[in-house]
């Protein structure tokens, strides 16, 4: 079944354990983390100290991803703090092979983000090392941005991909992911959905999980 994964970046961080307890009694198995560095993205949210201070609370699979222009230097320290999974942008690694197999060598899963206007084509060469591949479906840097359609297609063209190596790394999308539109991207192939101001916007985040979680298996039903 696909995952729903809750972004804490649209969470109360006044309250963080509470919202992020809120969220777990649905069953959920990962929280997503935004790290951003006001560089690669117009924005800065968090570092290692707070990650250190959510993997005090929660026993749920950290997915960190990094959007941030020195990943190398910056990804062991939150592995050191407690990441179960990094990804890192395509745009900001010289040497993307190079990255991929560091955060695999310090113990955590490494995935790779593909901004809107980059290539599925641009991931050739490592799909076959990676752990999974989250496509962004708005520019990143700010929450509470409108999907961008074409996400689907490069969604499908990924799958197509996958499936025509023989490979089985999960496909997860990020940004602007609502009731409305989880359907769509379930059945073009999506695996782990991320999901922030739809889920801890609303009234009980909670139940939005549970609801975000029927849709993916009413979809998942009737893939093709």
């Amino acid at each position: 079944m696909a995952e729903i994964i809750p972004s804490i970046l649209s969470a109360d961080f006044a309250r963080l354990a509470v919202d992020i307890a809120r969220v777990e009694q649905t069953g959920i198995r990962m929280l997503h983390i935004d790290v951003m560095d006001g560089h690669f993205v117009p924005n800065l949210t968090l570092g290692p100290p707070v990650l250190k201070s959510i993997r005090k609370v929660t026993k749920l699979t950290l997915d960190v991803h990094l959007m941030i222009e020195d990943p190398d230097k910056f990804a062991p320290l939150f592995i050191e703090a407690g990441a179960d999974q990094i990804s890192i942008h395509q745009e900001a690694c010289r040497h993307l092979d190079r990255t991929i197999r560091m955060i695999q060598s310090k113990g955590a899963r490494a995935g790779v983000v593909l901004n809107p206007a980059t290539p599925i084509q641009t991931l050739d060469d490592v799909l076959a090392i990676v752990d999974y591949v989250l496509i962004m479906s708005v520019n990143p840097g700010f929450e509470a941005q409108q999907f961008i359609p074409n996400a689907l297609n490069k969604i499908r063209e990924l799958a197509v991909r996958r499936k025509t190596l023989g490979l089985q790394f999960p496909i997860e999308i990020d940004g602007g992911i609502n009731l409305e539109n989880l359907g769509d991207v379930i059945r073009a192939g999506c695996d782990w959905v991320v999901a922030g101001s739809s889920v801890f916007h609303s009234d009980d985040p909670a139940t939005t999980v549970t609801r975000m979680q029927q849709i993916a298996k009413s979809a998942e039903s009737v893939f093709v």
